[in-house]
């Protein structure tokens, strides 16, 4: 197997007095309530385990499943369905402090309609399909090649125009952004570049949601270390954001994991040298969602001030995040968390299990005082794939 490799962001690179308002706890409100306006909002459990904890030496575990949300299986149409939401607002010189669902039906019915495009691995495809669909709007969206034909069929159902292309993902994109330059399209995509800020910036925002809603379930329980998985970094720089905002100077040890198949971030964190450093090739990691070659701008800044450590990982550590989530610890709550969803799981519970990983353990500052937070966000969206990883058994990782 290969190595994990951790790279350490030292205080004197990081800039914590960095503004991170735009996803803070006030904007955060105005975005809960605009997704508390669908008629399926219902905040997503956070699922103590227990026994988990106990058997691995920890204080606590908490795990955001986002399984549930709003049916989709995964917390991806948070971002996209606020977006588009704002978008919608701004073109029609509305207030998108005040936006909600029904205002936005009532657009559609005025015939104010668009056609929004984007790449996607599938959860993201999935949750523009999902609020194009309920908002009477039009949706394109373009697959990377080797994407799951579940996920595909999950996105047509909804009524997107959705096909999968011989590009890897980032390619994808920019095939994307061509067709919404030739057609007067509205591209929706969580990657920024120059130029191209305002709507990946509306979709890390509606991520808000998931984090604000995680700190208010925790309520006066403090967590020390938060691990985060990361495509381009939007959803963890959108998290980050808001964990920085609410805790101030108690902000927990910030670790953000990656496949290392596609480690756009830690090889931004490793070089240090104020570039962005993009991963190019297949990109082939069981983690679909997070192959993803070039950083996200606006997360990157938030990572980079934030952030104290940048992991690059094999697929075997997020594979037995998902075998342990579902295991049922000691009488645990089964958690369904797939391939991406699990990998920052996946890393922390490996450190904690195995002895070959002990320096990691020391290094993160893990120990029987720890509360550790994890967002599994998604579930089974590919059944198959799950299936087939989740009956191997727990336990199961050769470091040699």
């Amino acid at each position: 197997m290969n190595a994990i490799k951790i790279v350490e962001r030292k205080k004197n690179q990081k800039n914590p007095s960095f503004d991170v308002s735009a996803y803070g706890v006030a904007k955060a409100k105005n975005i809960e309530a605009f997704h508390a306006s669908f008629p399926e909002y219902e905040p997503t459990p956070l699922v103590e385990l227990k026994g988990l904890a106990k058997l691995l030496g920890v204080k606590a575990i908490y795990v955001k499943d986002e399984s549930y949300r709003f049916g989709l299986n995964a917390f991806k149409v948070l971002g996209g369905s606020y977006a588009i939401g704002s978008y919608l607002a701004r073109k029609n010189n509305l207030d998108d402090n005040h936006l909600t669902f029904n205002l936005l039906q009532e657009l559609a019915e005025q015939g104010k309609k668009e056609t929004f495009v984007t790449a996607t691995d599938g959860n993201h495809g999935r949750g523009i399909a999902w609020t194009c669909n309920r908002l009477k709007q039009k949706a394109v969206v373009l697959m990377p090649h080797g994407s799951s034909l579940e996920r595909l069929t999950n996105i047509q159902k909804l009524g997107a125009d959705a096909s999968i292309t011989d590009l890897n993902y980032d390619d994808a994109v920019r095939l994307a952004y061509k067709y919404s330059e030739e057609n007067g399209w509205v591209m929706v995509q969580d990657t920024a570049w120059e130029g191209y800020e305002k709507i990946p910036q509306t979709i890390m925002q509606g991520y808000t949601t998931m984090a604000y809603e995680a700190v208010q379930q925790l309520g006066d329980e403090l967590p020390t270390h938060v691990f985060l998985q990361a495509g381009v970094g939007a959803m963890s720089g959108a998290a980050v954001g808001l964990l920085a905002d609410f805790y101030q100077e108690k902000l927990p040890i910030i670790t953000i994991v990656e496949p290392d198949k596609a480690d756009c971030l830690y090889q931004t964190a490793l070089a240090n040298d104020g570039n962005l450093h993009f991963v190019g090739g297949k990109l082939d990691s069981i983690m679909a969602g997070l192959c993803c070659g070039e950083p996200c701008t606006l997360g990157w800044e938030v990572l980079a001030s934030y952030a104290d450590f940048f992991v690059s990982m094999p697929d075997e550590i997020a594979a037995e995040g998902m075998r342990l989530l579902a295991s049922q610890t000691d009488g645990d709550p089964k958690i369904i968390s797939g391939e991406s969803g699990a990998a920052g799981a996946g890393l922390a519970l490996c450190v904690l299990r195995y002895q070959e990983l002990a320096s990691l353990k020391v290094k993160l500052g893990l120990d029987e005082n720890s509360v550790l937070l994890f967002f599994s966000t998604e579930g089974d969206t590919d059944q198959e794939n799950y299936q087939r990883i989740v009956k191997e058994n727990a336990w199961s990782v050769n470091f040699k």
